[in-house]
């Protein structure tokens, strides 16, 4: 009698716990290396995003006849128009910024003259406040803004790269649905998943962006009123972090204060707060991550973990694309695999507990109204 075949020898099955440090080990190979090639994967990414964003102008396009060229040209052009009219605002907004820093040098020793008088009467020594005060110059000040933003090589190289990236995305988009179609017979599951994934990166990337619109106008135009120095650059830096949930209007409200201060003092440091900062706490805190949320069903937590955490990764444009990545990190992970959807709820989807909420709010407002009609409340609370 020969051996059995291989197929009937028991396949050895890892302990859960096995399973559970060979994912973090794995995730923990991937961050590094996503953090290694951040110079790629960022300008990669960026025009994956634009790509699904542009892709429903090339769908209604073909669905009225137009040829599949055309309609690919038209939308890699309007991307093009798109990205270009940023740049030329970012970069005439950069060099405003520039030319005006150093107009305000003298304010600017003032303020760090009084800064290091402050520090110096807390104890610090003569070495910690000098370096303190070498920092307030616009030399200086421009090198950190350059530091953050990057030098001009890697910004035109990320360009580049972007462009690229658009036109070969563009064409090969063309013919993803006839591939979606072709999987759909084999893994309908992650078809599914990823027509999803595409679904949420549009509707976040449209509220975001009309949000984002509306209060770098607003910003523009109320920091003229108030007269602070730079109010484009101000509007232009709001509507970018806009795309930060939850801290970007943190950073976006400090060089308005700043200029605000050196310009008009307090009193215009007063204003800012009040109109700028409350307008946009408004906006920010209460209309973006209610329409927001509901477009990416993503938990407040998980949204804000994921901001520091692809910020740490990828540095400050990992903030920017932090929902588009954390997105697809879910898709890849829950989505495409049935057997553990069930753990979507816990990353903010509410779809599968409507229910359960609908009668936690039910049991809520029929207690209430015992008490307002003067009877015992003699409901059961439901165990958690």
């Amino acid at each position: 009698m020969g051996p059995e075949p291989a197929e009937s020898y028991p396949r050895p099955v890892l302990p859960r716990s096995a399973i559970i440090l060979l994912t973090l080990a794995c995730a923990a190979v991937v961050a590094f290396g996503l953090a290694a090639m951040r110079g790629i994967v960022i300008p990669v990414f960026f025009a994956f995003v634009l790509t699904l964003c542009v892709h429903p102008l090339r769908r209604w396009m073909q669905g009225r006849g137009v040829p599949r060229g055309i309609a690919t040209g038209t939308t890699i052009a309007a991307v093009f128009a798109l990205l270009t009219g940023f740049a030329v605002i970012l970069f005439a907004s950069l060099a405003q910024f520039s030319a005006l820093l150093p107009q305000y040098a003298p304010e600017l020793a003032q303020l760090g003259a009084s800064v290091t008088a402050l520090l110096e009467s807390v104890g610090f020594g003569p070495e910690q406040t000098q370096a303190v005060l070498q920092g307030f110059t616009p030399g200086r000040l421009i090198s950190f803004l350059g530091g953050v933003l990057g030098n001009i090589t890697s910004i035109v190289g990320s360009l580049v790269v972007i462009l690229t990236m658009l036109i070969l995305m563009g064409v090969d988009g063309s013919r993803m649905p006839a591939v979606l179609t072709h999987l759909n017979y084999h893994r309908p599951d992650m078809v599914t998943a990823f027509n999803d994934f595409g679904r949420g990166v549009r509707r976040y990337m449209v509220a975001t962006t009309v949000l984002g619109v509306a209060q770098g106008l607003f910003n523009w135009l109320l920091l003229t009123i108030l007269q602070v120095p730079g109010a484009l650059l101000w509007g232009l830096l709001s509507f970018i972090c806009s795309f930060i949930p939850n801290i970007g209007y943190f950073i976006a409200i400090v060089p308005p204060l700043f200029f605000g201060f050196l310009t008009g003092g307090w009193p215009t440091v007063v204003a800012v707060i009040v109109f700028y900062g409350g307008i946009n706490t408004v906006i920010q805190s209460i209309v973006q991550p209610k329409y927001v949320g509901n477009a990416v069903a993503l938990s407040e937590t998980i949204t804000f973990a994921s901001v520091l955490f692809w910020a740490v990764i990828l540095g400050p444009v990992g903030a920017v694309l932090a929902v588009p990545l954390t997105l697809l990190s879910r898709t890849i992970l829950l989505d495409s695999d049935p057997t553990i959807a069930w753990w979507r709820p816990l990353t903010g989807d509410k779809k599968d507990l409507e229910v359960i909420l609908k009668q936690e709010d039910d049991a809520i407002r029929a207690r209430r109204a015992r008490r307002g009609s003067g009877n015992p409340d003699t409901g059961s609370t439901p165990k958690a």
